[in-house]
């Protein structure tokens, strides 16, 4: 794939992550890198096409991110911390990621192809596999793995109110360090409690 392909398509994740695919035209995709949509549309298909080649990326990408832990799991607890920091960090790193599928939960692209099912579903069913053996009998694996994706992305996307006025994070801002551990270790403690023995 050559720069300028590559450059339209960063353009055009940028632009269904901030306003979602429904909502984006190819015009406005070709404002904003500053071509025609003639060329758009020679260099990177329709705008179907494209919404899959980011989306495919967005899947690559998470992929890339998991699969060192997947490869290096060993049963355990640390097994499992490692998955879930390993999501947390790539979400922090890829956040028009995350935000492309916000709007895919909420309706976004509903005429596009199965994305969840032919890319994403496969590596959640794999994480699910490969901790179900650590959770107790009252603990499904498969909520657990939700539970942590949904942990993520409301942290992420929605932030928190804190009872404290003196919290760092103001809703809105970028997530700060600090309170990205200060999530982290709260996470690390929910992992805990779901995997140790009922009673």
């Amino acid at each position: 794939m050559d720069a300028e392909t590559d450059r339209l398509i960063g353009v055009a994740t940028r632009m269904f992550a901030e306003v979602g695919y429904d909502w984006t035209s190819m015009r406005m995709i070709a404002e904003a890198a500053g071509t025609d949509v003639d060329r758009l549309v020679e260099t990177v298909g329709e705008k179907p096409e494209l919404y899959h080649e980011v989306m495919v990326r967005a899947v690559n990408a998470e992929r890339a991110a998991m699969e060192p832990a997947l490869r290096s799991f060993v049963p355990g607890v640390q097994g499992a911390l490692d998955l879930a920091d390993a999501y947390l960090d790539y979400n922090i790193a890829h956040t028009d990621y995350l935000s492309l599928w916000l709007h895919r939960w909420t309706g976004d692209a509903a005429d596009t192809p199965d994305l969840e099912g032919m890319f994403s579903r496969p590596l959640a069913l794999e994480v699910a596999e490969t901790i179900r053996e650590l959770t107790p009998d009252d603990v499904d694996g498969d909520h657990l793995v939700w539970t942590v994706v949904w942990c993520v992305y409301g942290f992420l996307s929605g932030g928190m109110r804190h009872v404290s006025p003196d919290w760092p994070q103001k809703r809105g801002e970028p997530v700060q360090p600090g309170v990205v551990e200060s999530f982290r270790a709260y996470l690390h403690t929910l992992i805990r409690r779901m995997i140790a023995p009922a009673g």
